[in-house]
């Protein structure tokens, strides 16, 4: 992995939930109040997530982001058998300000001092993915935060990936696309992207059309791969 290059690189840009930001902290806060129920509301709650996205992109029935984040956690609450109400609001609130993973903020350091530009690319709405973005203290790094909203249908649909080659201006094939979901990256490459797989969890290959073009483990081995260090 660490002899892959990328070359012609004009901008990185970046999937949200899972690989800039924890999707896990919101429940890990709650421990206290979950008990030793918080990883198995975290799991559920991101796989209910990312399954409503989905179907409601094939039932053509859109709802944003925070729509589905909300019954997605009903569903892991009530899947543990957890019924607090004053607990769901504040793991919502939570779900605003996600922690970064420690690499995110010098990872976008090197590849602006770089020249290349850097970007979110998230099923999130615009408030979601400004408050993440604004907590993480990193706004002033990126050339532009663009959310599905846009088109009104979740990734992996093809017009998603569309949203960053417009709004940036670049070919698909000046751009390196990471993202830590497997079926995201996967995705990605069949646009047409570079694309970088963070493999944050270990996960198995997918069996999906155009394997991404490498995989690290966290985003600190990025600004070798484009060539920005």
């Amino acid at each position: 992995m660490a002899t892959l290059k990328l070359e012609n690189i004009k901008a990185c840009v970046f999937d949200a939930y899972g690989t800039l930001f924890d999707v896990n902290a919101a429940a890990r806060a709650e421990q206290a109040a979950l008990g030793d129920k918080w990883e198995d509301v975290a799991s559920v709650w991101r796989l209910k997530q990312l399954q409503y996205t989905w179907l409601r992109s094939l039932q053509r029935r859109h709802a944003d982001f925070w729509q589905v984040t909300g019954e997605a956690l009903d569903f892991a609450l009530a899947n543990a058998e957890v019924t607090d109400p004053a607990l769901r609001e504040r793991l919502m609130n939570l779900y605003l300000t996600l922690s970064a993973y420690p690499e995110v903020k010098s990872t976008l350091e090197q590849l602006k001092s770089a020249g290349i530009k850097c970007a979110i690319l998230s099923n999130g709405t615009p408030k979601m993915l400004s408050a993440a973005v604004d907590n993480a203290g990193i706004a002033p790094l990126l050339d532009g935060i663009f959310s599905i909203e846009d088109v009104g249908i979740y990734k992996p649909d093809p017009s998603t990936y569309q949203i960053a080659v417009d709004r940036l201006s670049v070919k698909p094939t000046e751009i390196a696309f990471q993202s830590s979901n497997g079926w995201d990256a996967y995705s990605a490459k069949a646009f047409g992207f570079n694309v970088i797989w963070c493999n944050r969890f270990g996960q198995a290959e997918e069996r999906l059309p155009s394997s991404p073009d490498g995989q690290i483990r966290t985003l600190d081995d990025l600004p070798a791969i484009v060539g920005a260090i």
